[in-house]
């Protein structure tokens, strides 16, 4: 295996514009890709995300009621008149088997819309960290970035701390095949040499874990955010927009 170029941008509009890379991780810890995650495993048919909210409800629209759900999250709060909000604790079985979500939230479906033309497309969250560095190293991806979502356009901690999470694996299961292209990478990844024996006790410090926890009831959340590698599900991009399981 050669060696993979990585790279690291906190928020969407740090992404270069122009040329792609081969493959794109998008992160977004509280909570949006955790939420696509455990959807996923939890059997939803696929997940669609928007950037817009009225985008999303004239696609919907088209949809079956009986078939579909509505995830809308703005400041951390449940979009009024939209079946669920962003928490992963909402996503069980019950509630999404064979059902497509149509998503939309604060931060991190702005992300995935950035990338969306990148031909290999990947959510990651905590909990399935070690699902997405397989799934990079049986690919054999030349160039893959990493991008955070990170508050209304600046950065985060905890999406820095999942990127660190995801450089590590890869380094320590590629036998040190990989290239840090940039300083951002590198200080993610002291940040989660520094964090990752406690990895809740980073989420309760960043701003985004603390104002969920103004705003509501989110400790439960914040615990399972902070799950590492529960998850065998790769939510991958199957058509623009539309994230499946692998």
């Amino acid at each position: 295996m050669g060696f993979v170029r990585l790279s690291y941008f906190h928020v969407a509009a740090d992404v270069p514009k122009g040329k792609l890379p081969d493959a794109a991780v998008v992160i977004d810890v509280l909570r949006a890709t955790t939420t696509i995650a455990f959807a996923l495993h939890n059997g939803a048919e696929s997940v669609q995300v928007f950037d817009n909210l009225d985008d999303l409800r004239q696609t919907a629209n088209k949809w079956p009621e009986s078939s579909r759900l509505l995830l809308g999250e703005r400041g951390g709060k449940r979009v009024e008149g939209f079946d669920l909000g962003n928490s992963p604790l909402t996503v069980g079985t019950e509630q999404v088997s064979g059902k497509r979500l149509f998503m939309s939230t604060t931060n991190g479906t702005r992300s995935l819309h950035r990338v969306r033309d990148v031909q290999s497309l990947y959510t990651m969250a905590l909990a399935n960290r070690q699902a997405v560095v397989e799934q990079l190293l049986k690919e054999g991806f030349e160039e893959v970035w990493i991008v955070g979502s990170g508050w209304e356009g600046t950065y985060s901690l905890e999406d820095s701390l999942a990127a660190g999470a995801l450089i590590e694996s890869l380094i320590q299961n590629s036998f040190n095949a990989v290239d840090v292209m940039n300083d951002e990478l590198s200080s993610a990844l002291a940040l989660w040499e520094k964090w990752k024996d406690d990895v809740l006790g980073c989420l309760r410090l960043s701003t985004h874990g603390k104002r969920l926890l103004r705003i509501g009831d989110h400790e439960r959340d914040l615990k399972c955010c902070a799950t590492l590698d529960e998850l065998l599900i790769v939510p991958t991009q199957s058509s623009p927009g539309i994230l499946c399981a692998s």
